[in-house]
């Protein structure tokens, strides 16, 4: 009888074992959350909210736009990955990853300011007048969305643009909402950058 209780406890330790790997892995597991769907379509230059104040912008290269996209709430927690799709003047898809050290694009995560170290923040150089067309992030949360918080349109002709091609805004960008952006600013050292040219960002 006692051998009985003591391989009944046993499989009865197991079992709970087993339940809580299951319960505690969505804790930890990946996710994708898409761009807000109201900013597909935005360009730099006509979106609602141009911040070039922005010191993750000050390295913002002539002919340049600035792009910052934010994951809201907590339970997103951080970004690990972007990938972003842009139509360029010459009206091709490009297809750009944040980050990613192999492109030409200088972009680059970067987490809150303060005590809070989540990565909220992510952020892109693309040559001037380039439209997004749409965006997914892998998060280490869960989100419906995450959104672009704002931008600096760039001026001059982008590398990518054919000569005497302008860059003209095509679609008005929409706002982000104080309630979907995070109220922190991202004042920490980039977490991840494009080759050496992260820190151009700020």
């Amino acid at each position: 009888m006692p051998q009985r209780r003591h391989v009944a406890r046993a499989a009865l330790t197991a079992a709970a074992a087993t339940a809580c790997l299951t319960f505690a892995t969505p804790a930890w597991a990946s996710s994708t959350a898409p761009l807000h769907p109201g900013h597909v379509g935005s360009t730099a230059a006509g979106f609602g909210t141009q911040q070039c104040g922005d010191e993750k912008f000050d390295g913002l290269p002539a002919g340049h736009d600035g792009w910052h996209f934010v994951l809201p709430t907590n339970k997103a927690g951080n970004f690990e990955s972007l990938t972003l799709t842009f139509k360029n003047s010459a009206g091709s898809t490009v297809t750009v990853k944040v980050p990613d050290s192999t492109d030409p694009y200088t972009d680059f995560l970067s987490g809150n300011g303060g005590g809070d170290k989540q990565v909220k923040h992510a952020y892109l150089f693309t040559p001037a007048g380039w439209k997004l067309t749409g965006g997914s992030a892998t998060i280490s949360g869960q989100a419906d969305k995450f959104n672009l918080s704002h931008t600096c349109a760039g001026t001059g002709t982008g590398a990518s643009q054919s000569p005497g091609t302008p860059a003209t805004p095509t679609t008005p960008g929409g706002s982000v909402n104080p309630s979907e952006s995070t109220p922190s600013s991202s004042s920490t050292s980039p977490s991840a950058g494009n080759g050496g040219n992260g820190g151009s960002g700020g």
